[in-house]
């Protein structure tokens, strides 16, 4: 029996209600294979922002953030950050983070986009914080935090047309954009650095003042360091003394003589 065609087009509207207006974004892992660096392209993954050896962390010469991905899973972050001091401008503080771990990509049934989670290994993550007004020294610990980003936009910025990565936190506050800087990603391994079987947040101090170099070295290095300052400090003024001796007794018998 063929139904009425008004009634044929009102079934047809009804079922069209019913679909999705819009399919599911997705991104794939190698979409956001590389490493990526927001606008002033100075901090970057791999080893000029981390040595793990003598867990040195470095201080880029502008602020910023960036992040590395691979096909498998992995990722890595770099970031360094500012705090103004508004009623001592000169006394800016600084945090450096650097972590690495693995990293998956779901789905916000909400806007119906892509998030991502990042799941750090405990006992690699680090944290710089110096503050030059506050404490004659930088501290470091470790930085165990996993992240959750509400929606991940992988695009070609219209503007100048590089590949550009946009991040949104779990409330939705947009972090800053960035661009991808090279491909193959720039990180260090993948693998746990620094195993320890105590993933509690350790401090140490750093010997060189915060206000020359936010970075800090282990503690045998320090030690080595201040024991060869200690010598060569010992060795100039034990001979300033003794050519001071000299110079003056010169000098008595040249009076002496005149």
């Amino acid at each position: 029996m063929l139904l009425p065609t008004s009634l044929s087009a009102f079934i047809l509207i009804a079922l069209e209600c019913q679909l999705p207006t819009s399919a599911a974004q997705t991104i794939n892992p190698s979409q956001l294979v590389g490493t990526w660096t927001s606008k002033s392209g100075k901090v970057l993954t791999g080893p000029g922002f981390y040595n793990p050896v003598n867990e040195t962390l470095f201080e880029p010469s502008l602020t910023g953030i960036s992040f590395s991905f691979t096909a498998d899973g992995y990722y890595e972050q770099a970031l360094y950050k500012a705090v103004s001091n508004p009623t001592t401008p000169s006394c800016t503080s600084a945090i450096l983070q650097w972590s690495h771990g693995t990293y998956t990509i779901g789905l916000n049934t909400t806007l119906n986009t892509p998030n991502l989670n990042l799941t750090p290994i405990a006992v690699d993550g680090r944290q710089l914080y110096s503050s030059p007004c506050d404490m004659k020294t930088a501290t470091i610990t470790r930085w165990d935090m996993p992240q959750f980003y509400s929606e991940l936009q992988v695009l070609v910025d219209p503007y100048n047309q590089r590949w550009r990565l946009n991040l949104f936190e779990w409330d939705g506050t947009p972090v800053n954009p960035m661009w991808l800087a090279m491909n193959p990603p720039q990180m260090l391994p993948t693998q746990t650095l620094n195993p320890t079987g105590n993933v509690t947040a350790t401090g140490a101090v750093q010997t060189a003042t915060a206000k020359i170099k936010r970075a800090l070295n282990l503690a045998k290095n320090v030690r080595q360091s201040s024991k060869q300052g200690g010598l060569r400090s010992w060795l100039s003024v034990d001979i300033l003394f003794w050519l001071g001796i000299v110079m003056t007794a010169m000098g008595g018998v040249l009076v002496i003589t005149c």
